[in-house]
Order: C-alpha cells, then structure tokens, then sequence
C-alpha cells in the first residue's frame, strides 16, 4: 500500500528532505508531494502566467489563487499531511493548510517547536500527531504503515 503525504509549511529549511530522505533509508512506500518551495516561483507564479500588476495586492492575490490550486489538490490526493510550522517566518498559509486537510478528515501531522505550543494550541488539537522533528515524523509514518517503532 502506497500511502500518499503532502508536506506543507516552512519553506526556508530542509525539513522535507529530511522526511523523504528518512521515509527512503526506511523503504517505506511513500508517495511525497509538496507546494512549489522556490519562494521566488511560487510569489511570481501568478504574474508570470496571468500578466503582471501594478499593486503588490493583485501581484500576491494572482499567485496565492494559482498555488492554492496545487495546495488544495495535493491536500485533497493525500492520505496524510505534514504541516511544519517553521522558526523564523510567520506561515500563515501552514495555519490554513492545516485547518483545510482537518476539515476534509486528512490525517494530519504537525511539526513545531516548543516556542510555538501555545499559539498553535488549537492547530495541534486537530492533529492526530504533534512533534518537533523530520524523524519523529518519519517513525509516525513507519508505525502508520508497518506498526514498527523505532530503533
């Protein structure tokens, strides 16, 4: 069974990479899927396909409509969702993300650190995982698919 998970979130590090990578040393049968992570190409997606605009609002309004078609199809196609919440940056479309697979019954997993427990209080409610690391996410989906725990 090909078990199908859409990472979302925080798109300044590799913590995608790093589930991936860790879902492969484990071999297991995961089918990963993810926005656009070029930050470049996913503001200037809108006005690069649709025409530019003269006001910054229109510019975001036609990318954030363009990427939300592939958001909502890889949310809609997924069996989990991997929402990380990242340090720096404020990811107000993770929050969305995450409230969207939540209202369509996804699975969902969310990854944040300690510094974020009471602002995402009603975030992680949702979630059937909440962790704080790439690897505690890649045992989550182990167990999910073989019933091993780690080590």
């Amino acid at each position: 069974m090909t078990l199908n998970v859409y990472l979302s979130g925080e798109i300044h590090t590799d913590w995608r990479d790093q589930i991936i990578a860790g879902a492969r040393d484990l071999d297991l049968d995961i089918a990963f899927f993810a926005p656009v992570t070029d930050h470049g190409a996913s503001d200037d997606c809108g006005v690069a396909i649709l025409g530019a605009e003269e006001r910054k609002f229109w510019h975001d309004r036609k990318g954030a409509q363009l990427n939300a078609i592939r958001t909502r199809m890889g949310i809609e196609q997924a069996d989990v969702v991997v929402v990380r919440f990242g340090e720096k940056y404020k990811q107000w479309n993770a929050a969305f993300d995450a409230g969207y697979a939540a209202a369509l019954g996804k699975s969902l997993i969310v990854m944040h650190g300690a510094d974020h427990q009471h602002a995402l209080k009603e975030v992680d409610a949702a979630a059937q995982a909440v962790t704080e690391t790439p690897q505690q996410v890649v045992d989550c989906l182990r167990y999910v698919l073989t019933g091993a725990l780690p080590g």
